[in-house]
């Protein structure tokens, strides 16, 4: 039996393959230009294939997009949240995955645990996309990497500026950091710095991150800045966590510091005040909506990697 292309994370791919899944991608959303969403690409790589997502967590982009996905790469989906299936009354997660291996052509999970999709991989004998965890959102990434490559040219030699919690989408941009050839510099208070294991696993394979707790040394000439918000699903320390990120906002004051042609990167949802002024994320240098739109056709090139199209 085939050893199936599991997505899991960036940092267990080389950097040919995220290479090759960033070019379908642009190639994928050229092609489609003024084409109506429904209708499936040329090639339909997923042609009589269908996608298991599960939802564990709410979600609007990540829902909506792989639906999509599939269904031009055309294939079709199918959506369950947890509490849906027998995951919610105590069904392990291995005879999950092996029921699933006999019914469908591949899994997106988006949960909390990481070792959740780590176990359904394991068991698995079809793809398993993670569509966000606790540790890491790697199908983020590849769209953000899409709309920055889209507007400035390829990401090898730029600076990308992290601002705010070290967070799950800060791990995966630490993973990219090696894999893709660009320096990540974190901005964010002391007690919410990234894992250590991923800021080690960067120096190990050659990525150039750096940590900070000052804001504008990191922005200081970078050629896109980034945030999120301070406070994710599942975060208990609300409260706490308004008090430790309140001076780490994004405003046009410390876009003003970035380079000339800097652009604006977040995952959504956004809570404009906080994390970022509304000056920022509405403003010219945003790249928000485009990375949004990105996530369809980044998660169409992650499927057709699985499947062995791409690569």
């Amino acid at each position: 039996m085939t050893t199936p292309r599991h997505f899991l994370d960036l940092w267990p791919l080389d950097a040919a393959s995220l290479r090759a899944i960033l070019d379908d991608a642009k190639a994928r959303k050229a092609a489609r230009l003024g084409w109506p969403q429904g209708r499936p690409d040329a090639d339909a790589p997923a042609a009589g294939r269908t996608l298991a997502m599960i939802f564990e967590k709410n979600s609007t982009r990540t829902r909506f997009s792989f639906d999509a996905a599939i269904r031009q790469l055309g294939g079709s989906g199918i959506i369950s949240t947890g509490s849906d299936m027998q995951l919610g009354r105590g069904e392990s997660i291995e005879d999950t995955a092996r029921t699933l291996s006999r019914m469908v052509d591949a899994v997106m999970l988006r949960t909390d645990d990481h070792a959740k999709i780590e176990c359904l991989a394991d068991a698995a004998s079809i793809p398993v996309i993670n569509g966000l965890t606790d540790k890491s959102h790697p199908c983020q990434i590849i769209a953000d990497l899409q709309a920055l490559e889209e507007h400035s040219g390829p990401v090898a030699g730029k600076t990308i500026a992290w601002v705010g919690d070290g967070n799950n989408v800060c791990a995966s941009y630490i993973h990219a950091s090696a894999r893709f050839g660009f320096k990540f510099v974190v901005a964010c208070p002391a007690d919410y710095r990234p894992k250590p294991e991923d800021l080690d696993r960067a120096a190990r394979e050659g990525g150039h991150v750096e940590v900070t707790q000052d804001l504008r040394s990191a922005a200081r000439g970078a050629d896109c800045v980034v945030s999120d918000a301070w406070v994710s699903m599942g975060d208990l320390d609300h409260q706490a966590r308004l008090v430790a990120f309140a001076p780490f906002q994004v405003d046009e004051v410390l876009m003003a510091l970035a380079a000339p042609d800097a652009v604006f990167l977040h995952c959504l949802p956004a809570h404009r005040g906080e994390e970022v002024t509304a000056g920022v994320i509405d403003g010219p240098q945003s790249l928000v909506w485009e990375a949004a739109e990105n996530r369809i056709h980044a998660q169409k090139s992650i499927l057709a990697w699985c499947f062995g199209a791409v690569g």
